[in-house]
């Protein structure tokens, strides 16, 4: 088995996520995943995901803790971090994701910038801060925009009380 041949396996099942039942679903994560070994970080991730993806939230947290520890990179530890915070943030430990996301933006930038974006807003909402949410929204809205991307930033910032640019 190459990792190739693994991945596509993984996006086939990932594909048939909304054909299957919650149980179901997660049983066959589980038996995909370990062929990668109980302690192999991409599979904990995506248990972590397939439990996640079903309404298993609190376990997620579990596997995404477990995945992080024994030591996933690349895109996926960027993924990990956004999915687990948002798990965070709905079993009620919004302060511990806002936490996260702000270590993990401290982290550079990539193409799931926009995605962090949109945790950290929802968790600031979460934490009764929606002013906060909707600047941080707005900020990753505005490069997107055909026009009005100066404007919007600086509605942003007006939002919570930052000088325009």
């Amino acid at each position: 088995m190459t990792d190739a041949d693994w991945q596509a396996r993984l996006d086939a099942l990932w594909a048939r996520l909304d054909a299957m039942g919650r149980e179901e679903f997660v049983a066959a994560m589980k038996e995909l995943a370990a062929e990668r070994g109980p302690d192999d970080p991409v599979a904990l991730f995506e248990i972590g995901g397939a439990h996640d993806s079903t309404g298993f939230t609190e376990q997620a947290v579990g596997y995404y803790e477990r995945a992080i520890a024994a030591g996933l990179d690349g895109v996926r530890r960027r993924r990990v971090v956004i999915q687990m915070a948002s798990s965070l943030r709905e079993t009620g430990h919004p302060e511990r994701a806002l936490a996260m996301l702000g270590v993990e933006r401290a982290n550079g930038s990539d193409a799931y910038d926009d995605a962090l974006a949109m945790c950290e807003a929802l968790t600031l909402a979460k934490l009764g801060r929606e002013r906060e949410g909707l600047s941080v929204a707005l900020v990753a809205l505005a490069p997107h925009l055909p026009r009005y991307q100066r404007s919007t930033v600086n509605y942003a910032r007006g939002l919570i009380g930052r000088e325009p640019l």
